[in-house]
């Protein structure tokens, strides 16, 4: 067991241990949002079809309008029009034009488009007040060509992917199976919320702030609610869970008494890494407990947050065989100051803002990792390197919280 390990060192750890899932199942679009794709999706279709128009106005030939001006208009005589979905069916000669709407394929015999705003429609005619333009014209196969691989395997799907997989013809997308996260809470002083609160109690949020972050990742959270202060209840309560792919654990990872998570896996696991060099959070757990990957989250509400964030989202990302990175940082400048830990990386909580010089950030007050609060009124985590502090005015990295990709 290693202890006292960097942050990176911790995330190597984590994803060379978790294993993708291999199974998948077939959704309908309207279920496959936040969702991720299990396997590369060719395009159908060409889009467009067939060369369109980009705006309303007249399908012309171009070579007939390069005269055309305010001075100079040019008459045209209309022979149909071609809505979005009822193309023209004949063909424009010289002298003709067709009507023609935002999306309609262009008719046969015509290269250009002037646009309506550049005409005046005078009878069974039109005057042309400008040249065509051929940019006004979208090619075949200019968004998507049949064949085409545009969405792959691992890719989360937001909304304009799921839209971008209808434009290519798919009804229903394969998609990874969502990994099953056991989330286990467990001290005597834990009391779930709507119940007496004893003295020296406190109520239960860290459940509920993983229930939250587990689906936000992409997991599936089965809550096993608390567990008290006993190896055999926490024994009896992993024994019928059923089939689990993680196991989040609140509390129970230090080294006193009742840290009875850590002692399990001492005994009937394998623990990988025990304390990692950050704060809040320096006491997580990673380990393997009958084949089963368990992240020990500290039992503060703000350190198990901040711990799962950082490691717990990567463990998702990887059972999920996502593409895309867990978490990513930006540059701010400080608008108040940060101290630092010592010995630690530090991530202190923020308040990032957009201004028109760039990203800005501010403390929440009080960093002490029991001020949940905190986790309200920041959205951010701003990251100093140990012995590192910041003052108003310095570059800082800050990691956004809050939002998925």
């Amino acid at each position: 067991m290693r202890q006292n390990i960097d942050v990176e060192e911790a995330l190597e750890s984590i994803l060379n241990q978790a294993q993708p899932i291999a199974e998948s199942e077939t959704v309908p679009l309207n279920q496959a949002y936040q969702r991720v794709l299990a396997q590369d999706l060719p395009s159908r279709v060409f889009h467009p079809d067939a060369d369109d128009s980009a705006v309303d106005g007249y399908a012309v030939r171009g070579e007939e309008t390069v005269t055309a001006s305010v001075a100079t208009p040019v008459r045209l005589e209309v022979i149909g029009e071609a809505p979005a979905g009822r193309p023209f069916a004949g063909e424009v000669q010289r002298g003709q034009a067709v009507a023609i709407y935002t999306g309609a394929p262009i008719p046969k015999g015509a290269n250009a488009v002037v646009r309506l705003e550049d005409t005046v429609r005078d009878g069974s005619g039109v005057w042309l007040l400008k040249p065509a333009n051929p940019t006004d014209i979208r090619r075949r196969g200019d968004d998507l060509r049949q064949g085409e691989v545009y969405l792959h395997r691992g890719t989360w799907l937001n909304a304009a992917r799921v839209a971008l997989a209808a434009a290519m013809g798919y009804p229903s997308l394969p998609v990874v199976r969502r990994p099953r996260v056991g989330i286990l809470s467990t001290g005597d002083e834990v009391v779930e919320p709507g119940q007496p609160l004893p003295y020296g109690g406190v109520y239960n949020s860290n459940s509920y702030a993983l229930v939250g972050q587990v689906q936000d990742a992409g997991g599936e959270a089965v809550v096993l609610g608390k567990v008290p202060d006993s190896l055999e209840a926490l024994g009896r309560s992993l024994a019928g869970v059923g089939p689990l792919d993680a196991l989040l654990t609140s509390g129970g990872v230090s080294l006193g008494k009742y840290d009875l998570v850590r002692q399990m896996l001492e005994k009937d696991g394998r623990i990988h890494f025990w304390k990692v060099k950050l704060q809040p959070g320096g006491p997580v757990l990673f380990a393997e407990y009958r084949g089963l990957p368990v992240l020990g989250l500290p039992g503060n509400p703000v350190s198990s947050m901040v711990v799962f964030h950082l490691f717990g989202r990567a463990l998702l990302f990887k059972l999920l065989g996502r593409n895309d990175p867990p978490y990513a940082g930006v540059q701010a400048t400080a608008t108040t100051a940060f101290d630092a830990n010592p010995s630690k990386r530090a991530y202190r909580r923020g308040i990032l803002r957009w201004t028109p010089e760039g990203f800005s950030v501010e403390s929440t007050g009080s960093q002490s990792s029991g001020v949940l609060r905190s986790m309200v009124e920041g959205n951010a985590l701003v990251m100093l390197e140990p012995g590192e502090s910041a003052k108003a005015g310095d570059r800082v990295t800050v990691i956004p919280l809050g939002f998925t990709v």
